[in-house]
């Protein structure tokens, strides 16, 4: 099966528009707090409470999504997942009290573990020398949407009403269901593998039970599992208590606040793409590449992080320098995992692998906000985001130098595999392929 470069893209388009409104749609809740609060009258612990159930919904169902996404059609269920994001948010905005807005968000939680299915079918788009760069500018849509969610929030919160917002976002949520069930289509595992290229048939593989318990026997998956575990802790640390550290211990009006925190979100953004660029650059030169650049990125997170918390209250301008450089550096490892996951999982089981990984950086999630309370109520803010911060970033290079200790293994036991289904699928059956 040929596919045209356009249609390659237009599928990648097709996800980012997903993510970028999906994420746009999750993250409403947050700038839109005060008027949910006022109008149910509840405090903040329970408001906490609605954010806390549905990430719990969403943490235990990565595992489903993720084994029917390896047995089933993944562009219909991202279609679904996008229908059911769309009818759980009216559901939300149409919720009479405070019971039933909770229950109802925590619906919302179900969607919100459907990505894994989505990285899977694009490696069956693209080849492994091309998937960073792909992964990369796909996870570019997660800022983006966490900036679309809250311009959405402040333009259109006040003067519709929050329930109106939500209304919109839900509608847009079916419209792309629509878009992505009508023109995805969905492609044979492991189409776009190397052995595959120009096999006219491919077979059908799908998980089973014995196939998914094998994966938790992949030591380096299992090094992923937990490097996702603690590499999330930087990132809720900061997505969680920079703003206020801005604003208490360096002193920042709102509107600076605003300013510094989207240039870092663009510079965030911009590491994405950068790192999968990296990566399938050094993949190329040596099976180690992909986890030698994102090792290198989480180190220089830590020595930049450093830098720029102990620049001097005074100099702003050299804080942003600093913090747009920690920006980059920290979402360079982001779109390696992934590309990492596809370049030893067999095809039929990296949605299931993904999802672990995701399962596990849940966990750790929910824990590092309130480490870093703890900390910052016996120190400062400051020394909470750098303990943290730094101490499980340099965990995270070292398991990442674990990891690129014995992938070249696991990469070579995977092309191995490959190689022997291409011969029982007949590789005198070939035709030109665009796999890379």
């Amino acid at each position: 099966m040929q596919l045209r470069s356009s249609y390659r893209w237009f599928v990648v388009g097709v996800f980012f528009l997903f993510m970028l409104l999906h994420q746009a749609d999750k993250l409403l809740i947050g700038p839109l707090t005060t008027p949910i609060m006022e109008e149910f009258g509840i405090n903040e612990a329970q408001m906490g409470a609605v954010s806390s159930l549905a990430i719990g919904v969403a943490a235990v169902l990565y595992l489903v999504w993720g084994y029917f996404y390896d047995r089933y059609a993944r562009a219909k269920l991202v279609a679904l997942a996008s229908f059911i994001w769309g009818s759980t948010t009216w559901l939300n905005a149409l919720a009479p009290n405070y019971p039933t807005f909770l229950a109802t968000r925590a619906t919302t939680g179900i969607d919100d573990s459907s990505y894994p299915g989505i990285f899977s079918l694009l490696s069956d788009y693209f080849g492994p020398r091309m998937r960073g760069k792909v992964y990369g500018l796909l996870q570019v849509a997660q800022p983006l949407g966490y900036m679309l969610g809250t311009i959405l929030a402040l333009t259109l919160g006040a003067s519709l009403g929050w329930r109106n917002v939500f209304f919109i976002t839900g509608g847009v949520g079916i419209l792309v269901a629509v878009l992505i069930f009508f023109g995805i289509r969905e492609l044979p595992r492991g189409r776009a593998e190397p052995e595959m290229e120009g096999l006219a048939e491919i077979g059908a593989y799908r998980i089973d039970l014995t196939k998914a318990r094998a994966l938790l026997r992949n030591s380096s998956l299992l090094l992923l599992m937990a490097q996702g575990f603690f590499g999330v802790f930087p990132w809720n640390v900061i997505t969680f208590w920079f703003f206020r550290y801005l604003e208490v211990e360096r002193g920042y009006t709102s509107d600076q606040v605003m300013v510094t925190m989207l240039l870092a979100i663009l510079f965030l953004s911009a590491g994405y793409f950068l790192g999968g660029y990296m990566g399938d650059l050094a993949f190329r030169h040596t099976r180690r590449g992909r986890v030698l650049v994102a090792g290198t990125g989480v180190l220089s997170g830590a020595v930049l992080l450093y830098l720029t918390l102990n620049v001097p209250l005074e100099q702003t301008g050299l804080f942003m320098v600093f913090l747009s450089a920690t920006g980059i550096t920290m979402s360079i490892a982001a779109p390696n995992v992934p590309a990492t996951i596809h370049d030893i999982i067999e095809p039929e089981a990296r949605s299931t692998a993904h999802s672990l990984t995701y399962f596990a950086e849940n966990i750790g999630s929910a824990a590092a906000p309130f480490l870093a309370g703890l900390i910052a109520v016996r120190s400062s803010l400051h020394v909470a985001i750098l303990v943290i911060c730094i101490s499980t970033w340099l965990v995270c290079a070292a398991l990442f130098g674990s990891v690129a200790y014995r992938i070249p293994h696991d990469i070579e036991a995977l092309r191995r595999l490959m190689a022997e289904r291409a011969e029982r699928e007949g590789s005198h059956w070939r035709e030109p392929s665009q796999a890379d």
